[in-house]
């Protein structure tokens, strides 16, 4: 295995793994964010989406093992490979001057994804607790009551807007840095790539964005 252990600890092994991840976890949040949208077809929808993942629980539970392994996985590369730069070109960072060969995106990264990290924790506290402890079980749909309750919660819902601003802007490089990895870097295809990247998050930012302001603004 110590050419696995090579390949990993190289400067394209790490950028590998992370497009790797980046691209689960990217297909992760189209499903997540399907699920979500069942919240506006009423709590009877959204209550019946949840409760058939309750009857496959055990292959839900591996799921989410795999989900952390994978968010494991993509942060650890990310923090690597922020530091594998910042030593290749400290005097760089300290003068900022990334920005004469690339974006406010890329460049953006690192901070984007520490306050994703940060959501996230803050997010898996509050709705997966909530819904693995089933904190309304005496009502008619205690899983919509959930969210609905939360999502009430002015507090709660600025973070969460603010948050996927940022998840946004992350997924905007994420999409077309994934691509590049993998080789799909070509004058042709680039462009479009980068639109299809842009589109997706604006998707994800503004259709998960939009559940709290429907809460807020008095959603049933």
């Amino acid at each position: 295995m110590s050419w696995f252990t090579e390949f990993t600890n190289s400067s394209l092994g790490k950028k590998f793994i992370m497009a790797l991840t980046g691209v689960l976890l990217i297909l992760f949040l189209i499903v997540h964010f399907i699920g979500n949208m069942l919240l506006y077809f009423g709590p009877a929808a959204f209550q019946t989406y949840v409760e058939t993942l309750e009857t496959v629980k055990p292959a839900v539970r591996v799921i989410e093992i795999i989900l952390a392994l994978i968010f494991i996985f993509h942060i650890y590369n990310g923090v690597r490979l922020w530091w594998q730069n910042r030593k290749a070109n400290p005097q760089k960072y300290a003068v900022n001057a990334s920005s004469e060969n690339s974006d406010v995106f890329s460049r953006s990264m690192a901070i984007t994804g520490t306050v994703i990290f940060a959501f996230l924790v803050f997010h898996l506290s509050t709705f997966w607790a909530s819904f693995n402890f089933l904190t309304h079980p005496d009502v008619e749909y205690p899983f919509y009551k959930i969210v609905s309750d939360w999502f009430r919660e002015p507090y709660y819902s600025l973070i969460y807007i603010v948050c996927m601003g940022f998840l946004g802007f992350h997924l905007n490089h994420a999409f077309q840095s994934a691509f590049q990895t993998f080789g799909l870097n070509h004058k042709k295809y680039t462009p479009l790539i980068k639109k299809l990247g842009t589109i997706y998050a604006l998707i994800m930012a503004i259709g998960f964005a939009s559940i709290p302001i429907y809460f807020l603004m008095g959603g049933k």
